[in-house]
């Protein structure tokens, strides 16, 4: 999608009159506003009756996801979603937002909060914004974040960069959606891939087609082998986005990053509950369930089939995991039984699970405009 010379997020979400979405047996309206749900039109009263379709439901998710205190890779996660729904003048407001909180080149710093990676998720908004708006700030801004990329220290022995903030030694599932998209977005795109397969050999597990959640790079070990599904989700949209960046040319690294997002999501989905739903831990029914790992791999299959690497096969999970996102969102537009803040040991909610219901209904209108 090209951002600066589309609207159709906002047209989809502001000027929508009928627009019926139909996707593996879901089917989603949104009709005009009926007389009784008149009065929302007055501020304040949003929030006082039921949804009056999708367009009222995408909305109100929106305005909830807004009001949320966000630390650096939610701040990162939101503004991407606004990008790709169109939102454009919100998505460029939190990359400014992310540069208020610039510290020692890091976005969004937060009382020392400042990992690497959880820092450059909101890199590829802020070059949007450095090309859209042509203020300095933004580029300014993105260099001295990639500065801090590429002269870090902090990383393995083959030059793989830790996702938990210095000292500690870590690599996180939750790396590859951070910052491997903020180096393609850059035109790193070697860089990316390195990251990225990097991040694989750490954690991958070729049998179960799954990652752990945690490596331990001082003890040389997986300090939480769990397969979690939120990381596991991060992984799976990550690649995706890097993928929709990478150049034609780049046949090799392409064939192999669509093998390697066709991985995960297989191996996601021989755990897919009936209900539409995943345990915490994939494979471990004793675990909560939960539902923004459903969200991430619609996301993901969506835009996986939209550009042709997915079969339609896919859909029919994707509808309904789709489904059961959609019936975990309230009058107010908060996305339940998400793995949720602020320790992520529970169902609850979060920004990112707000998040990903608006980039799962943003990816579902693009495949429903492709399959037109």
């Amino acid at each position: 999608m090209n951002f600066e010379n589309s609207n159709s997020r906002r047209n989809f979400l502001k000027n929508a009159g009928g627009i019926s979405i139909g996707m593996a047996g879901f089917s989603a309206v949104a009709g005009n506003v009926s007389p009784e749900n008149e009065d929302r039109k007055t501020p304040g009263k949003l929030f006082t009756t039921e949804f009056s379709g999708i367009k009222d439901r995408i909305e109100r998710v929106k305005i909830a996801t807004l009001g949320m205190q966000r630390y650096d890779w939610e701040q990162g996660v939101v503004a991407q979603a606004f990008l790709e729904m169109g939102e454009l003048d919100l998505a460029i407001s939190l990359a400014r937002g992310a540069i208020l909180r610039q510290e020692k080149g890091r976005f969004s710093v937060l009382k020392g909060n400042g990992p690497i990676s959880d820092c450059s998720s909101i890199g590829e908004v802020v070059l949007f914004a450095a090309r859209q708006t042509g203020d300095p700030i933004f580029q300014k801004g993105a260099d001295e974040m990639l500065e801090v990329i590429k002269t870090t220290n902090h990383k393995t022995s083959d030059g793989i960069i830790y996702h938990t903030q210095e000292p500690q030694k870590g690599l996180w599932s939750d790396f590859t959606y951070m910052l491997p998209p903020f180096l393609a977005a850059a035109g790193l795109f070697q860089e990316a891939m390195k990251q990225i397969a990097g991040y694989r050999k750490y954690l991958y597990n070729e049998k179960d087609e799954l990652y752990s959640h945690m490596w331990d790079d001082d003890k040389k070990l997986l300090n939480r082998a769990d397969y979690w599904g939120v990381g596991n989700g991060w992984s799976a949209a990550g690649m995706t986005r890097v993928l929709k960046m990478l150049p034609d040319s780049m046949t090799e690294e392409r064939k192999l990053l669509i093998g390697y997002i066709r991985d995960v999501i297989d191996g996601c989905l021989k755990y897919l509950r009936p209900d539409g739903m995943f345990h915490n831990v994939i494979n471990k029914s004793e675990t909560f369930p939960e539902v923004n790992l459903s969200q991430m791999l619609c996301y993901s299959i969506f835009r996986g089939v939209a550009s042709g690497y997915l079969d339609d096969s896919y859909l029919k999970p994707a509808g309904i995991m789709r489904k059961a996102a959609n019936d975990q969102v309230d009058k107010l537009g908060y996305v339940h039984n998400v793995c949720g803040l602020p320790n992520f040991d529970r169902p609850y909610f979060a920004p990112e699970g707000q998040a990903f219901c608006l980039l799962m209904e943003t990816a579902a209108d693009d495949l429903a405009t492709v399959k037109k």
